[in-house]
C-alpha cells in the first residue's frame, strides 16, 4: 500500500499561480505512474495531468500551456505547477498512483480561483 500526502493548495486570485505537490511513500517511487485529478463541487473527478516513471507527461486540455507536472525521484515526491488560474480551476485537487496492486489516492487539497 502507499500513502500520498498532498499539500500547496489554497486562495488565489485570478490570473495567479500555486504549486501543489504530493509526496509519496515507499523505496520504488521511481517506478510509480503518477497523476493529478480534480473535483469541482457536483463534478465528477477529472484527469489534470500525468507522467510516467521515465517521465513522459500528458496533460488534460484544459490545462495545456497553463499547468506542468513534475517529479523528484529523490523526494518521492510529484508536482503540479498551476499558472494563469482561473474561477474554473477551482476544485480539489487529488494525488493517484497507479500500481499493479491498484490505485490509490491522497486526502486532496482545496484549490479555489477567486477574486
Amino acid at each position: 500500500q502507499v500513502q500520498l500526502v498532498e499539500s500547496g493548495g489554497g486562495l488565489v486570485q485570478p490570473g495567479g499561480s500555486l504549486r501543489l505537490s504530493c509526496a509519496a511513500s515507499g523505496n520504488t517511487f521511481r517506478l510509480y505512474f503518477m497523476a493529478w485529478y480534480r473535483q469541482a463541487p457536483g463534478k465528477q473527478r477529472e484527469l489534470v495531468a500525468q507522467i510516467t516513471s521515465g517521465g513522459t507527461t500528458t496533460y488534460a486540455d484544459f490545462v495545456k500551456g497553463r499547468f506542468t507536472i513534475s517529479r523528484d525521484n529523490a523526494k518521492n515526491t510529484v508536482y503540479l505547477q498551476m499558472n494563469s488560474l482561473n474561477t474554473e480551476d477551482t476544485a480539489v485537487y487529488y494525488c493517484n498512483v497507479l500500481l499493479p496492486s491498484g490505485g490509490y489516492w491522497g486526502q486532496g487539497t482545496q484549490v479555489t480561483v477567486s477574486s
